[in-house]
């Protein structure tokens, strides 16, 4: 393939590694879990995205030889060489080998909530497996080597998981021009919901600020930020809705959600207690708003 860090990695034979932050930690926006180059044989490799636990990460995986099986929600295709395959977990998919194949490769698994949205935007626009410039697999192949024989402190380890989502990025976005105007579309859609919070926001109205159809719109969306449309901006309401109640006390409970776009304030008192707990009024007088600046409850 003439990427000569891939080499490297290759000559050093198959070797795998697991990565933890220490207990008490702070959580980092990027940060392995284990890496490695592997050549496997046969159906004792199989693995099932339902089934490696609740905890979200990604598996960053280059075919170097053989080919692997994947199964991803209702299609199944073949992993080849030159192939790279992202998937997050957990989630509906399947890659397997079958009893007389082999399956040669390196993987990057990582956490984080940045290289979780940026993985998750990938997903959303390339789909679970694309091809890469050389260059991007070699710098790949690099920190996967680094990872394994460096990186030994969290900030090291971090750095180098960042490292590989920004070069996976910059591929990525930069490589295809469609993908990188639909990723500013997004970017632009993000500032008119901020923007505009008092004001209708439907799925339809956002597809048109994105130039794109509804149906592409919603699963681009979702796969960059996490959520549906309809949902992100519902939580977005809501924040500013916390915020408010907080850092204007003379403020009508009915002016509040007016602002944060409820025309009907019986159903923003509804949404709101579904999601916080409490009703808006106590919410205020409880001092809660530090404490829901994470991310908002499923409702």
């Amino acid at each position: 393939m003439g990427n000569f860090v891939l080499q490297d990695l290759i000559d050093q034979g198959p070797v795998a590694r697991s990565v933890s932050l220490p207990r008490g930690r702070m959580t980092l926006h990027a940060m392995p879990t284990s890496s490695g180059y592997e050549v496997r044989r046969g159906t004792d490799y199989d693995w099932d995205g339902r089934k490696r636990g609740a905890a979200p990460f990604t598996v960053l995986q280059h075919s170097i030889s053989g080919r692997g099986n994947l199964r991803y929600e209702n299609r199944t295709m073949q992993v080849r060489p030159g192939e790279t395959l992202l998937l997050l977990i957990p989630h509906n998919h399947r890659y397997w080998l079958d009893k007389d194949d082999h399956w040669e490769f390196f993987w990057i698994s990582m956490n984080g909530e940045e290289a979780l949205r940026i993985h998750r935007l990938i997903l959303g626009i390339t789909g679970p497996v694309f091809r890469l410039e050389k260059e991007t697999i070699d710098q790949l192949a690099h920190c996967c080597h680094r990872l394994v024989v460096a990186g030994k402190t969290p900030g090291a380890a971090s750095a180098i998981a960042y490292e590989a989502a920004m070069t996976l990025y910059d591929d990525v976005f930069g490589s295809h021009p469609t993908i990188s105007q639909e990723y500013r579309a997004l970017q632009h859609v993000l500032s008119h919901i901020e923007a505009h919070l008092d004001q209708r926001l439907s799925v339809d109205d956002l597809a048109d600020v994105a130039g794109l159809s509804r149906a592409h719109f919603s699963r681009i969306f979702a796969a960059s930020e996490g959520q549906p449309p309809a949902e992100f901006v519902l939580h977005k309401r809501l924040r500013r809705a916390a915020k408010l109640l907080t850092k204007t006390a003379d403020m009508p409970i009915k002016e509040v959600a007016a602002l944060c776009g409820f025309s009907d304030a019986n159903y923003f008192s509804k949404v709101f207690r579904r999601v916080y707990g409490t009703n808006p009024s106590d919410f205020r007088t409880s001092g809660m708003y530090a404490s829901v600046t994470g991310p908002l409850l499923s409702h």
